[in-house]
């Protein structure tokens, strides 16, 4: 790794694991262990905020410097050309997390119990950073994270399908990022580095339906760029192509990086959220099941009587 870069994540309180992997806690690890305060994916899908390991296989590799990445983005590369080795990096993503949370234990908010489980993670969120099916031994990773019994979540902005499709095993729960209603738009936000990355994300849209595991479209909504009212119609006939499970109409929030291409009136309200939501909703024949406002997110899904609780 680049050994300024290296220096900006550290700076940025990243924990580097092995050449090309890193881990960061989550706000809601925090608020969990302090406030006793949960994430929406908890409300969601019963996952355990103070559980949940944030980590990526790729720190600086991927395929599009989207405008609202929350990461420092001057060295993004492609391709992942030497990598680690998958137990390794797991093992290691584990240790910098038990690190990272050794300071919440003297503080008199913490609480104890919290803090003892939320050393033996159960819960991987491989999407911190980076695209993560660029590296090449991912199925062998959540392997080895399922024979430990931890759930895994995988967040994929779709343009590498040949990876999905060939993946084994596949990860709990499969988000696909969809923050474009079409290619100009997607161009214009995702600033894709590979010229037929629009074309990618269709390939993996269609390719949805036929895997063996739970699938989630989130929408990633930035106020003035992908969420005008005329853009829901083009949304459906994407999702309907890749008909997930779940949609999540997620907002926009103005942190990290993104502060350097963003204005914080690009952050929309949850009511924004919402009553996007609710148009999607109702081109698609889903059901608004639920919502966090404190996250500007809300859940809309195919099937009210399916369990949401991830296994």
């Amino acid at each position: 790794m680049n050994t300024e870069l290296r220096k900006i994540l550290e700076k940025q309180h990243y924990a580097i694991v092995g050449e090309h992997s890193g881990v960061k806690l989550c706000h809601w690890m925090r608020q969990s262990l302090l406030f006793n305060r949960e994430c929406y994916k908890q409300t969601f899908y019963g996952i355990e905020s103070h559980r949940c390991l944030q980590m990526t296989p790729v720190i600086n590799q991927c395929t599009q410097m989207c405008l609202f990445c929350w990461r420092h983005q001057d060295f993004t590369e492609k391709y992942l050309e030497k990598f680690d080795d998958p137990k390794y990096i797991l093992d290691k993503a584990i240790e910098a997390q038990r690190r990272l949370i050794t300071g919440f234990k003297g503080d008199a908010r913490c609480d104890q119990t919290k803090w003892g489980e939320a050393n033996e993670p159960n819960m991987v969120a491989c999407s911190l950073s980076g695209e993560p099916t660029l590296y090449p031994k991912l199925g062998d990773f959540f392997e080895e994270c399922h024979k430990r019994g931890m759930t895994t979540f995988l967040v994929t902005n779709g343009t590498n399908p040949e990876a999905l499709k060939n993946l084994d095993p596949l990860p709990k729960q499969l988000y696909v990022s969809v923050v474009a209603p079409n290619k100009e738009v997607y161009k214009k936000i995702c600033s894709p580095l590979i010229s037929d990355g629009w074309e990618k994300l269709n390939q993996t849209l269609e390719l949805l339906p036929s895997l063996d595991t739970r699938t989630v479209i989130r929408h990633t909504l930035v106020q003035g760029w992908n969420m005008d009212c005329k853009y829901t119609k083009e949304y459906a006939k994407l999702d309907e192509k890749a008909s997930p499970l779940f949609i999540e109409p997620k907002g926009y929030v103005f942190v990290g990086s993104s502060r350097k291409r963003m204005n914080l009136s690009n952050m929309p309200s949850h009511d924004n959220v919402r009553d996007f939501g609710k148009k999607l909703a109702e081109s698609l024949g889903y059901e608004l099941t639920m919502e966090k406002p404190d996250s500007r997110v809300v859940l809309l899904t195919s099937d009210p009587k399916a369990t949401r609780i991830v296994k």
